[in-house]
C-alpha cells in the first residue's frame, strides 16, 4: 500500500495513538525540568477532514467523530489532554481540523522543551517544515525515520519521548520496529519510547514483538481492537508498545481502554483491549 495519512486521518487508530501521547507529554510536564520529543515519521502535523482524502475513506467518523459525545467522567479526566488540544486546534485553524502527532507536540512543549519532527516524503516534509519553522522549540528535518532513530539519541535532555509511528508499506517493518526499539534502549535506556503497529493477525504481531520480552527495562503493551479477526487479513486494530512508560500509565489505560473499545467497536462483541507488561524488569 501507498500510504499517505491524510486518507487515515482521525480514524480509530488515531484517536487511540493521540490519547496516549498526551498522556505521556501530560506526565513529562510535571516535571520542570526540560524534555524532548522525537517524532521519526511525522507526516504534516495537521489534516483537513472535509478534504477530498478525508471523505473519499469516511474513517473519521468511527474514529474522532465517535467522541464529539462524551464519555463517562472518569474516563473524560483521562481524556483531558487529548481534549485540550482538539480545541485548541480548532480554534486556530477551523472545527475540521484533526492534529497529527506534530501538532499535538507542538500544543504540548513547554518553552523548555524541544521537539525534532522527522519526515522523509519530500512534499510532506515541507509542508512540516512550513507549518513549524517559525516555532523556536521545534525543528522539522528531511530525513530517514529509522536513521533518525539511532542519530539523535540520546538527546541533551537526558529524558524524553520518541515516537515511532512507521508507515508498514514494507515487509518486516513490524519486526524491524522491535530490533530498533530494543538498540535504541541499549544507546538511551532511559529514554521513554512508544512505537505504534497496526494489528492484522494477532499472531503475527505477537511474533515480532515477542524479542522485546527480554528488555532490560519495563515495557507496556497497549492494544484497541475493533472488529474481528477474519479469514482474510484486514485491519482488525493497534497498538503501541511503550518502553519506559510514565509509573501511572499502565493503571490509566486498563481504566479507560474498554470504555474507549465500547465506543469504537466497529463490530459489536468484538472489541478487545491489552495493556500488559514486557521486558525483564516489568
Amino acid at each position: 500500500m501507498n500510504y499517505r495519512h491524510a486518507y487515515h486521518a482521525g480514524n480509530f487508530a488515531d484517536v487511540f495513538k493521540h490519547i496516549v501521547l498526551t498522556r505521556i507529554l501530560a506526565y513529562l510536564a510535571l516535571k520542570d525540568k526540560a524534555f524532548r520529543v522525537i517524532d521519526t515519521h511525522a507526516g504534516i502535523g495537521l489534516y483537513d477532514l472535509d478534504a477530498d482524502e478525508a471523505t473519499r475513506t469516511g474513517e473519521w467518523v468511527d474514529g474522532i467523530g465517535r467522541l464529539e459525545t462524551p464519555l463517562a467522567p472518569e474516563s473524560e479526566a483521562l481524556l483531558a489532554p487529548y481534549r485540550a488540544v482538539l480545541a485548541d486546534i480548532r480554534t486556530r485553524h477551523g472545527a475540521g481540523i484533526y492534529p497529527g502527532s506534530p501538532a499535538i507536540i507542538r500544543e504540548m512543549l513547554r518553552p523548555q522543551d524541544r521537539g525534532i519532527l522527522v519526515e522523509l516524503h519530500p512534499a510532506d516534509h515541507a509542508v512540516l517544515a512550513g507549518r513549524y519553522h517559525q516555532v523556536s522549540n521545534l525543528k522539522a528535518l528531511n530525513l530517514d525515520g529509522w536513521q533518525a532513530l539511532g542519530a539523535m539519541i540520546p538527546p541533551k535532555e537526558k529524558r524524553g519521548l520518541v515516537l515511532i509511528d512507521p508507515p508498514y508499506e514494507k515487509t518486516g517493518e513490524l519486526p524491524r520496529l522491535a530490533r530498533e526499539i530494543a538498540g535504541a534502549v541499549r544507546k538511551w535506556p532511559g529514554g521513554i519510547y512508544a512505537g505504534w503497529y497496526p494489528i492484522k493477525r494477532r499472531r503475527d504481531v505477537d511474533d515480532a514483538l515477542a524479542p522485546l520480552d527480554a528488555l532490560p527495562r519495563p515495557a507496556l503493551r497497549l492494544e484497541l481492537c475493533i472488529r474481528a479477526e477474519g479469514p482474510e487479513p484486514r485491519l482488525i486494530g493497534s497498538g503501541l508498545v511503550i518502553v519506559n512508560p510514565p509509573w501511572t500509565l499502565p493503571d490509566e489505560m486498563r481504566r479507560l481502554l474498554p470504555a474507549l473499545a465500547a465506543r469504537l467497536e466497529q463490530e459489536p462483541g468484538h472489541a478487545q483491549v491489552r495493556a500488559t507488561t514486557l521486558g525483564t524488569a516489568a
